[in-house]
């Protein structure tokens, strides 16, 4: 068996190996960390919005002159917007999903400052707002033209009624999403909201919120002196209408602004441009670290082969085989290796422990280690089979030269 002279040669280079296990050890631990963090931010790139957002875009609105009056304005603005051809819907609104601002309050069902309640993003809409957005209505019905309130900036009132979402309901009812239609929830601890309707899914404004799909639509028109709108066109029709709707809106009246006109794709790729960047600084400092390691590895193994060229051919003179001088120093890279994946599996643990309690991130899933340490295994049997391979290639006669 071969590993006990391996051990033995080890052994008189201890400081070269342990090195080498060491940075195998520190390249597991930020590889494998980096990995499962690259996939949650990932996964939460490609979470659906619950809106039609290939349909659908978004622009605000400020006015500025002597005669601008904001309730005329946007009774007309929707008004003239509803009827172009290609158009399906459209409302004011002071907020969408990944635009990074709006309101959230607390829900309860049960009133006064003890209710254990949650939080719920709130989105202000009428009639026409889940057709705008196009969500999917799952249970009860939308908002009737008459159960629209103008609300002021000031305003603390709240409308009587409220559509939630499936996640929202499900959280306020104990899972049973259900239960929830018909139900009375209590906002700012007093005020009463009756549920008339239950949406499939429609994120909150910020992406990085834990309860991203709990959200609350209220029947409210504002009057804060800028706001935003909600379009969603036909098929095909939404990059057409967006340039035609800016001009037409700023043709009837000059007295407001009309600006950062958007789709929603725009919105959704501007709100994970730090994801997007995180994941590319990520993913080069793996390659980096990688390449490192494998440097590493190789460098060790051509110095073992280049220090013990005589004992090599002394091997081969003696009847070794060139496959049991390839099995030897891939064999003694596998116990080097195994060593730095047994320390880094517990760096890898350590470390997202670490993650956990100091960026919130989930634990680390279980497979993630293993298949860390099958990847460590394989980059190192291949850095180091070109200098078992070399290895390979002593002639036996070198046993005979002098040193």
């Amino acid at each position: 068996m071969e590993i006990k002279p391996i051990l033995s040669a080890l052994s008189r280079n201890k400081t070269g190996a342990l090195l080498i296990a060491l940075q195998i050890a520190l390249t597991m631990t930020i590889i494998v960390n980096s990995v499962f963090m690259i996939q949650q931010r990932q996964g939460q790139m490609e979470r659906e919005s619950g809106i039609d957002e290939k349909n659908t875009f978004l622009f605000s609105y400020m006015g500025f002159a002597d005669d601008f009056n904001e309730k005329t304005r946007i009774v007309e603005d929707l008004d003239y917007i509803r009827k172009m051809p290609g158009i399906v819907a459209a409302v004011q609104t002071n907020s969408a999903p990944l635009t990074g601002g709006g309101w959230s309050m607390g829900l309860a069902r049960e009133t006064g400052p003890d209710a254990d309640g949650v939080g719920t993003a709130i989105y202000f809409v009428d009639e026409q707002g889940v057709d705008a957005f196009g969500v999917k209505l799952l249970a009860g019905r939308n908002f009737t033209a008459d159960e629209i309130i103008w609300r002021e900036r000031t305003s603390n009132d709240w409308p009587g009624q409220g559509v939630v979402t499936k996640a929202l309901a499900s959280d306020l009812f104990d899972g049973d999403w259900q239960a929830a239609l018909g139900k009375t929830v209590y906002i700012n601890e007093t005020q009463p909201i009756n549920i008339i309707g239950i949406v499939e899914k429609m994120q909150a404004p910020w992406n990085g919120w834990r309860g991203v799909e709990r959200t609350l639509l209220v029947p409210n028109r504002t009057l804060f002196g800028g706001g935003r709108i909600m379009v969603r066109t036909e098929p095909g029709e939404r990059d057409r209408l967006m340039k035609e709707v800016e001009e037409q809106l700023f043709a009837n009246y000059k007295g407001r602004l009309i600006r950062n006109v958007r789709s929603m794709e725009e919105i959704r790729t501007e709100s994970y441009q730090a994801h997007n960047g995180m994941n590319t600084i990520l993913k080069v400092l793996i390659v980096c670290l990688t390449v490192v390691t494998a440097l590493g590895i190789i460098g060790l193994a051509s110095f073992s082969v280049n220090r013990r060229k005589k004992q090599i051919g002394t091997r081969r003179a003696l009847g070794a085989r060139k496959k049991d001088i390839l099995r030897y120093f891939m064999l003694e890279n596998f116990l080097i290796t195994s060593v730095g994946v047994v320390v880094g599996a517990a760096m890898t643990i350590g470390l997202n422990m670490v993650l956990v309690d100091m960026l919130n991130l989930p634990k680390i899933d279980w497979y993630y280690i293993p298949a860390g340490m099958l990847l460590l295994w394989f980059i190192g049997q291949l850095a180091v089979f070109g200098p078992a391979k070399k290895a390979c290639q002593i002639s036996p006669a070198l046993a005979t030269r002098s040193v």
